[in-house]
């Protein structure tokens, strides 16, 4: 008996869904839901918190024998443990146990008991059914979708309203197809020919335009969480701009989903891959990463590959995958194995656990067709000219063999100065070489005096003019190769002192082989001024001359200081010291290094191909018998390199070979003592073609998401495009559709949609095109009290759904109707006006946020810069996502910052003014006539009555305060970089601009009916 009560003791509860009558109750429409919310949690199928063996998602399980008891007895509910359990008036016995929280209410045991009484029969779950096209219903309609829709309304007596009025129409198809409010003339022409066969042709249109892919892109960034930046720490920016580019195009193009599939999540693994195929493989990069050089890299690769099942998961399958990365699903048959099998498909992208410095491995430049082809022509200019460079003549031969006897010769009118010993400030470490060269490394003060005390005690004689060589030789340990220590390479020298037995020396003048515009060599002469400095020359040789006058009775030990003191680390990276009493030597001569002294050394005979190929090159590079050329390459050259650094990158998929991955028990990273597993697709669903490779790849995956034997991508796919216009999905949970989630109130037409879908190619126009040309689609959105009362939540679809306008459009909205949007489709991310300071607490590195200038402030929504952890504030007043995670469904609130926003904020304060300069420029008599202008531009309809009231009297009220307060008229008109216009009077555009800024506050405006 103790077994007996333990078993039925452990049984979880149900799901709040009506009683159906006895005879039509279904398992996946009645009883999974009540299984699934009140049972599955301890008898489902997770088998770590499953109690007493007993499984209800299974009906052998549930029927069999549990020792002379059975939880379903078909048939008969009066010896069925679970109807006595549920039943129970003790509490030790009831079931859901009271602590559940979640008890059965009467219908929901009714319900119970006619299933058993029909014999307790289990359905697969009906997202994972295979898709069979179902019969279109037998009513009186034209449409399919709307047969499907109406015998529903029948069975259930209700009636489907009206068509919407043409200004509603326009406004709504508009709104759903382009994110953009519609043309006058859009409107004007639905009124005049509102029939069906002109509506085609606008939805045709609209689907036609650039706009419509940018709306669409909108909602696919929230699903694949597209952002700008790495979301973990510092939350610095990553360049990935070119694939929102590639899913613009995608919709536009009508690109088939499955090739958008396949392309996103293997484009990289495609036989002769095209730049596009491999920039849609960014989708793999999109995940949350880390810069933060304290993190655990193993930890954090085990993080990003998690997220890659979650997102992959919901985003093409519609389940919730990251229920199994700790133990298997608690709802749906999904194990921790099957989630470590997907994540394995994974293994072979290239990529660190940090991120150094926020630079990603694998950036690849996406140029415009515009810079391919600069980029072209430029190649092949240069590799004309570089033919032109590398000519050879007896004229060159013979320059270069008196070139080198010149060199030979410079160089021994040097004597290298070897150092004793090398000090500074702030603990900086130096090596001295045997060529006499000085490297440092160690601590990098702001600011430095290195002392140099030299071998060689009295370098030249006393009283005698002399010339000191300071070279500044690059180095690989240093930034930028150096020869400073400045994260540029830079260095900035203010003084060079030098002592002889302690005599200073004069210098006359200083000279350098390349100088820093206004850090003349001049200022260390001086010791005065902004120093010697580099820059743009890190990475080569460099040589500053200095030419003074020993002291006639100096003697002793030779002591040089040199002084930095410009701050930041700007110091001495490299460098060696030599001295000349050389009359030639106070002249510049080119700047030599040392392994090109050594095969000086060499006599011409025995020289190397490679050691006369470096003597070539070094020629070349300072001959004026080549200055023409090299002045043309050099140019040529550095047109290329401004060109490719001016080419935007994006983070690309790259496969290498796949890292080991593991079962993690409890998902703990750092547990290693799970199966070592492959890629495999999850066990419930037929698998992939077969294949001869070992091991399947991102590529098998990709093509086996959109086989025929998968059910659940077209039934994901269709749910929430049918969301997009119709307000929720025909399954309302559009990021779950296992058993958690909610059934479709209509079944049949989602897998008809489904099967559509699929048979017209994964056409994806086609099957907008079939949604909005329904009289569903089409229908008011206005409730009438008896509808109200019936189907309060729209359910059954008697009316078109009404919501607010996602944060993206009613941006774009107000920018739209004030004539200030750019329309422009593509490019990198845009920064509108955000408030000081917002950034404040970003780190790592600190940043201030600098707003765009020009038409790059009045981009689309679509392509405004995504900063995971300071989403720009006005998106996030309007509910948009941080995008850390994918969602499927945005939220939507209504608040009254909300209002404050639209009040407030200078985007909208600026498109007012624009929108009443539109209005004041025009050749009107009246207000009355300004105020129907505004509201046409606006809303497409004249103002009512009682609207023209309120209106004109805050314009009049406004009037009179801006008269008296002329200061007030202008501060409010000059928000926002727009210039202000002159024709109109402040105070009256003032006055006006108030009146435009109620109407974009209007709850109308920014409502989709």
């Amino acid at each position: 008996m103790w077994n007996k009560l333990t078993a039925a003791a452990l049984l979880c509860g149900f799901f709040l869904l009506p009683a159906r009558a006895k005879a039509g109750v279904e398992f996946n429409r009645d009883i999974r839901p009540i299984l699934s919310d009140k049972c599955f949690a301890c008898h489902g199928p997770d088998a770590s918190t499953r109690e007493a063996d007993l499984r209800l998602d299974l009906r052998d399980d549930a029927i069999r024998d549990l020792g002379g008891y059975r939880a379903v007895v078909p048939g008969n509910p009066e010896n069925s443990l679970i109807i006595e359990r549920i039943t129970s008036t003790e509490d030790y016995e009831r079931m859901p146990p009271p602590d559940h929280g979640k008890p059965l209410t009467a219908e929901e045991v009714a319900t119970l008991k006619t299933w058993i009484e029909q014999g307790a029969e289990y359905e697969e779950h009906w997202s994972l059914a295979p898709l069979q096209r179902p019969a279109v219903p037998e009513v009186k309609a034209d449409h399919p979708i709307d047969a499907f829709i109406q015998a529903k309304l029948a069975e259930r007596g209700l009636k489907p309203n009206p068509a919407a009025d043409a200004r509603t129409l326009s406004r709504r198809l508009s709104f759903d197809l382009t994110g953009l409010p519609p043309e006058s003339s859009m409107v004007d022409q639905l009124r005049a020919a509102n029939d069906s066969a002109h509506y085609e042709q606008l939805v045709d249109e609209l689907l036609a335009s650039p706009h419509y892919g940018e709306r669409m892109a909108q909602y696919w960034l929230d699903l694949v969480r597209y952002a700008d930046t790495l979301g973990f720490h510092g939350d610095q920016p990553r360049s990935v701009s070119p694939y929102r580019d590639y899913v613009i195009a995608a919709f536009n193009d009508n690109k088939p989903f499955d090739e958008f599939t396949i392309e996103q999540l293997a484009g990289d693994l495609l036989p002769e891959a095209t730049m596009w195929q491999k920039v849609a493989s960014t989708y793999n990069r999109l995940n949350r990463a880390s810069g933060e050089g304290g993190v655990q890299p193993k930890e954090y690769l085990a993080k990003y590959s998690a997220d890659r099942v979650r997102t992959t998961g919901v985003v093409w399958l519609g389940m919730t995958f990251g229920c199994a990365e700790c133990h298997d699903h608690k709802f749906d048959p999904i194990s921790a194995k099957d989630f470590y099998s997907f994540a394995a498909f994974f293994a072979d992208i290239k990529e660190q656990g940090i991120v150094r410095g926020a630079k990603h491995i694998e950036q690849m430049p996406v140029p415009t067709p515009e810079q391919q082809d600069r980029q072209t022509a430029l190649n092949e200019a240069i590799q004309k000219a570089e033919a032109a460079y590398l000519r050879t003549d007896d004229k060159l031969q013979q320059a270069q063999r008196v070139w080198e006897q010149e060199l030979q010769a410079n160089q021994n009118r040097w004597t290298v100065l070897q150092p004793k010993t090398v000090t500074s400030n702030g603990d900086v470490k130096f090596a001295i070489g045997d060529d006499g060269a000085v490297l440092a490394s160690g601590p990098n003060p702001s600011t430095a005096t290195y002392e140099v005390t030299t071998a060689v005690e009295q370098p030249v004689e006393a009283g005698q003019p002399f010339a000191l060589r300071l070279e500044l030789l690059p180095h690989d340990s240093l930034p930028r190769k150096g020869p400073g220590r400045a994260g540029n390479g830079n260095l900035v020298i203010h003084a060079v002192e030098m002592t002889v037995g302690g005599q200073p020396v004069t210098w006359r003048s200083g000279k350098a082989t390349h100088t820093q515009k206004g850090h003349s060599p001049e200022n260390v002469v001086s010791g005065k001024g902004t120093g010697f400095a580099i820059l743009p020359k890190a990475g080569e040789l460099i040589q500053l001359l200095l030419i003074g006058d020993v002291p006639a009775d100096a003697a002793g030990e030779t002591i040089i200081r040199i002084l930095q003191n410009h701050g930041s680390g700007h110091t001495l990276g490299h460098f060696r010291l030599s001295a000349s009493t050389d009359p030639t030597a106070t002249e510049l001569a080119p700047a030599v290094e040392k392994d090109l002294l050594e095969i000086l050394a060499v006599a011409e005979a025995e020289r190397s191909a490679d050691q006369k190929k470096q003597l070539d090159t070094a020629f070349r590079k300072t001959t004026p018998f080549l200055a023409d050329e090299r002045e043309t390459l050099n140019r040529l050259t550095a047109e290329r390199d401004q060109l490719k650094n001016a080419i935007v990158t994006t983070l690309v998929s790259v496969s290498t070979t796949p890292r080991e991955m593991r079962v993690l028990p409890r998902g703990n990273w750092m547990d290693d003592s799970g199966e070592v597993v492959k890629p495999t697709t999850p066990h419930f669903l037929p698998g992939p073609a077969e294949t001869e490779a070992e091991r399947l790849n991102r590529l098998d995956l990709a093509r086996w998401m959109t086989s025929k034997d998968n059910p659940l991508v077209a039934r994901t796919f269709v749910n929430r495009l049918w969301m997009l216009m119709f307000g929720h999905g025909l399954a309302r949970n559009v990021d779950d559709l296992g058993s958690q989630g909610e059934p479709p109130t209509h079944p049949e037409l989602l897998d008809w949609l489904a099967v559509e879908f699929i048979e017209s190619g994964w056409d994806v126009k086609h099957l907008v095109r079939l949604l909005v040309t329904s009289e569903t689609y089409r229908q008011s959105s206005t409730v009438p009290p008896q509808l109200k009362q019936q189907d309060p939540m729209n359910r059954w679809y008697a009316r078109q759904s009404r919501w607010r306008l996602d944060a993206e459009m009613v941006r774009d909205n107000a920018l739209m109707v004030s004539g200030l949007l750019n329309l422009d489709v593509g490019g990198v991310s845009a920064k509108p006006y955000q408030p000081a300071g917002y950034w404040a607490q970003l780190n790592f590195p600190k940043r201030t946020y600098q707003h765009d200038q020009g038409a790059q402030q009045y981009r689309r929504g679509v392509y405004t810069h995504w900063q995971r952890t300071f989403l720009h504030p006005s998106l996030l007043a309007f509910d948009a996502p941080a995008r850390e995670e994918c969602t499927a469904q945005r939220t939507r609130s209504n608040t009254p910052l909300q209002s404050l926003v639209l009040l407030n904020d200078p985007t909208y304060v600026e498109a007012a003014r624009l929108l009443a300069t539109r209005v004041l420029q025009q050749d009107l008599n009246d207000d009355a006539a300004r105020l129907q202008t505004m509201y046409e531009l606006t809303l497409q309809r004249s103002p009512r009555e009682d609207e023209s009231q309120v209106l004109m009297s805050q314009l009049q009220e406004d009037r009179q305060i801006y008269n008296a307060d002329a200061a007030a008229a202008k501060q409010l008109i000059s928000v926002g970089l727009t210039p202000t216009a002159t024709d109109v009077p402040a105070e009256e555009l003032a006055a006006w601009t108030n009146v435009a800024r109620s109407l974009l506050n209007l709850h109308e405006t920014i409502t989709r009916y």
